[in-house]
């Protein structure tokens, strides 16, 4: 992989670069937010890894530059704050992943390299998902109902994602914090209620058809009509 650390901590810096080279791994450093932001501008990289506080412009600001910018690198996030809303904030944005300092380098290279293998998964030689008259690009995440665009932030288009790659399917609220935050455990929000109600203003609303469905005492699907 061709990766990019932004951290300005010069040591923790050098021990990433360090051990992802060792790994095999091509791997650039910035060390300030606006110079992240350049490079990831400017050259493609297969992953990047992204300190949240930074100088300049911190780690959550660079995130959602570039996913407006319409960068869909996978992003994982380090930070030294181990508040789950702060946490959550991070995922919110564009994020990935999410890993507290200090961690052990053997866990960040298992968390870069299955963030990759999940990206090249979705990046398949069919680029569009379909139901009724729903329409996700998995390349450009476009997102159309009825030829209508829809405009999602990125966390709302995983979760329809997932949602979609699992048509007439239930989906329980752990699968969804598992596959769609990364939580192994429940962080204790109403994050799932809260993204569900907003992708269902979104893409039900002012169609007949409802696709977004909760399933009571089980979890939420989105079925394709007969």
């Amino acid at each position: 992989m061709k990766i990019l650390v932004i951290e300005d901590d010069a040591k923790i810096a050098g021990n990433i670069v360090g051990y992802l080279s060792n790994a095999g791994h091509c791997v650039d450093a910035a060390d300030t937010g606006p110079t992240g932001l350049i490079q990831c501008a400017s050259t493609q990289y297969d992953l990047l890894i992204v300190d949240r506080m930074l100088p300049g412009l911190d780690g959550i600001s660079l995130i959602k530059s570039i996913r407006q910018q319409g960068i869909h690198t996978p992003v994982l996030m380090v930070t030294a704050l181990t508040d789950v809303n702060q946490r959550v904030e991070g995922l919110e944005v564009g994020a990935d992943d999410y890993l507290c300092k200090p961690f052990a380098f053997a866990e960040l290279l298992a968390r870069v390299e299955a963030l990759y293998r999940r990206y090249k998964t979705n990046t398949i030689d069919e680029p569009f998902l379909q139901v009724h008259d729903l329409t996700l690009n998995l390349v450009t995440h476009e997102v159309e109902r009825a030829g209508e665009k829809i405009q999602l932030k990125p966390r709302e288009y995983r979760l329809l994602e997932y949602l979609v790659k699992n048509v007439n399917q239930v989906v329980t609220r752990s699968m969804l914090l598992e596959k769609v935050w990364d939580y192994y455990f429940d962080p204790q929000t109403n994050i799932i209620d809260v993204h569900i109600s907003r992708l269902r203003h979104k893409v039900d609303k002012n169609h007949k058809v409802k696709l977004i469905l909760t399933i009571r005492g089980a979890g939420y699907a989105i079925k394709a009509p007969r």
